[in-house]
């Protein structure tokens, strides 16, 4: 007997999932009634969005709406904390420990290696079956538009940029240079941010006719920094009512020696940096801006969706390919495997799916491919290391005995349960929080020995292969990289 009318009301919804579900799927047994997709891919989109509580002042009414219509995958991290390696994992549904892409990569040097060189592409296995596959903005780390049969292009990738910097450049503190990393109100209208001609040429497709199903990719770049946008979206915000996240300056007292040196990004800002300058807010503010910017990108494309011949049979999936610390652990940056780095949205929707449904079972972004196809009446191919989430649309709350794994580097893996994170580097050393008393992993519980049986059953997660770096993969952002791979790229 159900005891209470929030158990009630979950069993309501598992029961009218159960029955949408398979109908929905059913439908999709012949080619002619496959579903589209809209795949929708945000760049270095941490959790701060409103649907995942990540932030108190954030702004993202579409991407909420559409977690409002469909799944919204709660515990969902990447498979590498930086752009390149993130984006081919989850487009060829290959672990970078499987394929030795752990760094930055040219698309058109990602076949050149032995595994690489046989893996069918996430858009190409949907072109295989039949669908039209349309491209547009940033879908792996550059432009591989052979991926898609039309691909529209990536314009200027990150934005016009002021002549001079705003805010920040490495070099006027001695750093290296290479980053991007700067802030504040420019250019003065969004027609002038490539993102907005991302979702024209969605929308452009959108209103063609197709013959056959299609698979519709756009990627935005936004907040991907520099952290430029038009004043508009800065003015949404009271700078200073703006709320910075928890930041505890004796974080890495705890943390391994090879952990803060594998972490080291010298090039971007630090929060005492940012503290001492007073500059914290505004890069926060900056990264809110941006955050509310593409939001409403996302919604334009939604609309034009709705509003379009292709409303009632497409799937729609939006994710992000790593997070971002914005002040946590003592950096603005990814290139980490903690919690702000690699936890990101997942939102899964389309006709006859459950809608408003949150899961908090571990998922990776390698999981979208195994998921796409599943979900389009497909056989699964056994070469993908992910896992159908399928069952997990069904009930949120099936047994899940699947983890999320992170890596960066050779050898540098992090687990991610439902309640625990454990980090293994490739000199043995660890790190363990315990995301219900510890969401900000503040308190490395590693060296406790009571907490042995959690590191010994999450360390069988680790994988058992850790490839040779792809010979034209690089992460040349720390002196650790280079000297790990003997040259800087």
């Amino acid at each position: 007997m159900l005891g209470t009318r929030r158990q009630f009301i979950k069993h309501l919804g598992a029961s009218a999932a159960a029955l949408s579900l398979p109908a929905v799927l059913s439908s999709c047994s012949s080619r002619a009634a496959k579903p589209n997709i809209l795949f929708i891919a945000i760049d270095d989109l941490n959790d701060w969005v409103g649907c995942l509580n990540g932030h108190p002042d954030t702004k993202t009414p579409n991407i909420d709406a559409l977690a409002a219509r469909g799944t919204l995958f709660e515990n969902t991290h990447v498979q590498a904390p930086i752009c390149g390696p993130s984006r081919a994992s989850l487009m060829s549904g290959l672990l970078p420990s499987t394929t030795g892409i752990y760094g930055q990569i040219k698309d058109e040097d990602l076949r050149n290696n032995e595994v690489m060189s046989n893996a069918v592409y996430l858009s190409q296995f949907f072109a295989r079956q039949g669908y039209k596959t349309m491209g547009v903005g940033k879908l792996f780390h550059g432009t591989d538009g052979n991926a898609f049969q039309e691909y529209g292009g990536i314009h200027e990738r990150f934005g016009p940029k002021p002549e001079e910097r705003m805010h920040y450049d490495p070099e006027w503190f001695g750093k290296p240079p290479g980053t991007q990393t700067d802030w504040g109100a420019f250019p003065d209208s969004d027609e002038k941010m490539p993102d907005w001609k991302f979702a024209q040429w969605a929308i452009q497709k959108l209103q063609e006719r197709h013959e056959q199903p299609f698979f519709l990719a756009c990627g935005f770049v936004r907040p991907h920094v520099p952290w430029h946008v038009p004043a508009k979206w800065f003015d949404l915000f009271d700078r200073n009512a703006i709320s910075t996240p928890p930041y505890l300056p004796e974080d890495m007292n705890d943390v391994p020696e090879i952990a803060k040196r594998l972490h080291e990004v010298p090039m971007m800002p630090t929060t005492e940096w940012a503290q001492e300058t007073g500059q914290w807010k505004d890069i926060v503010h900056a990264y809110l801006a941006s955050t509310a910017f593409v939001d409403d990108k996302v919604g334009v494309v939604l609309r034009a969706l709705t509003n379009s011949a292709y409303a009632d049979n497409t799937l729609i999936i939006l994710w992000a390919d790593h997070g971002y610390h914005l002040g946590e652990k003592n950096r603005f940056a990814k290139h980490s495997l903690w919690e702000r780095a690699t936890h990101v949205p997942l939102i899964i929707a389309g006709p006859g799916l459950p809608e408003n449904q949150r899961c908090n079972q571990p998922a990776g972004l390698i999981d979208m491919y195994p998921t796409l196809v599943d979900l389009c009446g497909y056989r699964v191919p056994n070469t993908l290391q992910g896992h159908s989430l399928k069952p997990l649309i069904e009930d949120p709350d099936a047994d899940w005995s699947h983890v999320a794994i992170t890596t960066y580097g050779r050898n540098n893996h992090s687990i991610r349960s439902l309640h625990y994170r454990y980090s293994r580097y490739e000199n043995g050393s660890e790190e363990l929080y315990d995301h219900r008393s510890d969401p900000n992993e503040w308190h490395n519980l590693a060296g406790d020995e009571k907490y042995n049986p959690v590191k010994e059953r999450l360390r069988t997660h680790l994988p058992t292969v850790n490839a040779d770096w792809h010979p034209e993969s690089y992460l040349p952002v720390n002196d650790y990289f280079v000297r790990e791979q003997g040259a800087a790229k």
